[in-house]
């Protein structure tokens, strides 16, 4: 059990990372973003699995939002890592429990990185973030 939660959580987060890196790579950042904005074919839409927001937080829970409306609700940090327990030795319980933990740490970074993209896309002023 505790393999295939760690799995899902790898699969979240990579699908995470993949597609917000391939719609934030499409969108461009930073003062480059305007002179690039042109160069996006009209109509663009970035692919269903791109995330587009991250709420929530590891201790009360992620959601993960797509462009395509789906929506992913990875366990609790706390949830998580006890499923680590069901591992056999301490080596493996320790391997999992650190795995889990980077994972929801980069899962907080990416909310940050998403509000930062909205914001600089935006051009809003300091502290101001765009709903993009």
């Amino acid at each position: 059990m505790a393999r295939r939660a760690a799995g899902i959580v790898v699969g979240i987060v990579g699908a995470a990372a993949v597609g917000t890196i391939g719609g934030l790579a499409a969108g461009g950042g930073g003062a480059a973003a305007a002179d690039r904005s042109t160069e996006r074919a009209p109509g663009w839409v970035p692919p269903g699995d791109t995330v587009v927001a991250v709420t929530g937080d590891a201790d009360n829970g992620f959601s993960i939002e797509h462009h395509d409306g789906t929506t992913l609700h990875p366990p609790t940090l706390s949830e998580a890592t006890a499923e680590c327990g069901e591992y056999d030795t301490e080596v493996q319980v320790a391997v999992c429990t650190a795995e889990v933990e980077t994972w929801y740490r980069d899962l907080a970074d990416l909310q940050v990185a998403i509000a930062w993209a909205r914001h600089d896309a935006g051009g809003g002023g300091r502290g101001t973030v765009h709903a993009g």
